[in-house]
């Protein structure tokens, strides 16, 4: 096992993909406990198909992916608080409207090109070789923004994560904050997308928050558990696609499938003790 490591530290690729790849995941924990409590956990499964769309049309155009997919998606997560605040459209509503045109102007995009190539396939599934060195600096530079914007504002966040009229009344600019969180999360869903595919990035926002909430009740031990959890996951997902050549973001969301099912009898075993 300590070999396979030092073999997978010693390859560029893999320890590029093993860096973005446990910033990305300490991204998507922090911001996952609040998406998951404010019930808008799926916002992530929509950015990401909203980046699918996006990624599929600059590649088709032969522009650079990432400097077109980031602000498509942060405009597609405004436009979705935008549409279920006003009231007219419901949450889930709007993520499933922006999401399902996403993916077909993706699908449309690829068709009317020369077909369905190994780049899209990779945004789709995801890939560990398709993580390149200019991809390691911009993410790389857009975690470490995330997490520090999410630390600086996190006494904010936590206050309108539990309750936003109490939070409107003491003179907080909700719908600012609630802002700041879409984009946060829009810049972790493309930051994650190469790593885990635009089908499986959203697994790393909703699986470690849901663990961590079955065992933890404060907020503060939540947030810490899940980021733990989401780092644990994710390099043994990397081990596992590393040993058995299996695709890189399906390996993690199976162990974060077994990581929850221990987490879930730990809770009830917990529950029992505490009654």
């Amino acid at each position: 096992m300590m070999q396979m490591i030092s073999d997978m530290l010693s390859t560029p690729v893999l320890l590029r993909a093993l860096v973005v790849g446990i910033l990305v995941s300490l991204c998507a924990a922090l911001l996952g406990v609040t998406l998951v409590l404010k019930r808008y956990s799926m916002i992530g499964d929509g950015l990401s198909h909203v980046g699918f769309g996006a990624l599929a049309v600059a590649t088709v155009m032969n522009v650079a992916p990432m400097a077109v997919a980031i602000p498509v998606v942060i405009a597609a997560a405004f436009i979705l608080l935008r549409l279920s605040g006003s009231g007219k459209i419901k949450g889930d509503a709007a993520i499933a409207l922006i999401s399902t045109a996403a993916l077909a102007i993706g699908v449309m995009a690829v068709s009317m090109s020369d077909g369905m190539n190994v780049d899209i396939n990779s945004y789709l599934f995801g890939s560990i070789i398709s993580v390149g060195k200019e991809d390691v600096f911009t993410s790389v530079a857009l975690a470490v923004v995330v997490i520090a914007v999410f630390i600086f504002f996190y006494t904010k966040i936590f206050a309108i994560t539990f309750d936003e009229s109490f939070a409107k009344a003491t003179g907080t600019n909700v719908g600012a904050y609630n802002m700041l969180i879409a984009l946060l999360t829009a810049v972790t869903i493309v930051i994650g997308m190469r790593l885990m595919g635009s089908m499986l990035i959203s697994s790393l926002i909703i699986f470690p928050a849901l663990c961590s909430m079955r065992v933890f009740r404060s907020f503060l031990s939540v947030t810490i558990c899940s980021a733990v959890i989401s780092v644990v996951t994710f390099i043994a997902g990397m081990l596992i696609s590393y040993m058995a050549d299996t695709p890189c973001g399906a390996s993690i969301v199976c162990v974060n499938i077994v990581v929850f099912a221990v987490f879930f009898a730990a809770g009830k075993v917990l529950g029992r003790a505490r009654r």
